[in-house]
């Protein structure tokens, strides 16, 4: 069964058939899923969707372009919410120079604020960091990051970055991007890297895996990344699923 370690099912694109698309999951070799918070409200809706479905465990935490709402109080909240039994990390926090908004000072300091409130309640940490390799990985050196864990959400950087974070014991989230045409950095990266830190990911509703490319996407495309991962790492999709699946469980501390 597959583990989806990171989408956003609270997403609007999804408010038409959410309850049969959840519902239906499990009989398509769905798992679980972790549904993931970029923002205040988003966390919010994400404790809500765990308490709904047994199978949906949640992320809380706020996405690096959101972190001009961010205030004392409301990481106060993300601090009681995080005692929810089924939250199971603290993200997507991180940095994202893309859109470079708000204030990369402003970036940072709420990304070194929710790294240690990580800390602080003993929860891995989903990393987003967009053309911002450098500046990610020396904050979370410094923050002592390492001993926190986590995930590398999407991971987009080339085989240098990826031996650091793997090197400091965190996983690698693959998904869709991973069957693109001009993904080669990627699959360098997915052909390096052991199985054993490598963990399944949608980031759905968004980057939908080849050959629905543009479309909605969901957990239900996952196969075609795991096909992806068996033909480069050259073992059969049963053992990518099974391997992923525990990484998961591992990473998201549920067994």
């Amino acid at each position: 069964m597959i583990f989806d370690t990171h989408a956003h099912y609270d997403d609007e694109a999804f408010d038409e058939d959410r309850d049969d698309l959840l519902a239906g999951l499990w009989e398509h070799g769905i798992e679980a899923v972790t549904n993931v918070g970029a923002s205040i409200k988003t966390s919010e809706s994400t404790v809500k969707l765990t308490e709904k479905y047994p199978y949906v465990y949640g992320a809380i935490g706020v996405h690096p372009n959101e972190t001009g709402e961010l205030n004392e109080e409301s990481l106060n909240w993300l601090k009681e919410q995080s005692g929810h039994k089924k939250i199971v990390a603290i993200g997507e926090i991180g940095l994202d120079y893309y859109w470079d908004e708000p204030d990369r000072e402003i970036q940072k300091k709420w990304f070194v604020r929710q790294l240690d409130l990580a800390k602080q309640v003993k929860l891995p940490v989903i990393i987003h960091s967009r053309d911002a390799a450098r500046d990610t990985l020396d904050i979370m050196k410094a923050e002592g990051a390492k001993d926190t864990g986590g995930v590398i959400h999407c991971f987009s950087y080339g085989k240098e970055m990826a031996r650091e974070y793997l090197n400091m014991g965190y996983y690698l989230g693959i998904g869709g991007v991973l069957t693109f045409k001009n993904a080669k950095k990627l699959r360098e990266v997915v052909e390096y890297m052991p199985m054993e830190q490598l963990v399944l990911e949608t980031d759905c509703p968004y980057l939908a895996p080849v050959p629905n490319r543009g479309k909605r996407n969901s957990s239900l495309n996952l196969p075609y990344v795991v096909k992806e991962i068996s033909a480069i790492k050259g073992i059969p999709e049963e053992e990518v699923i099974e391997i992923t699946g525990q990484n998961a469980k591992t990473l998201y501390k549920l067994i």
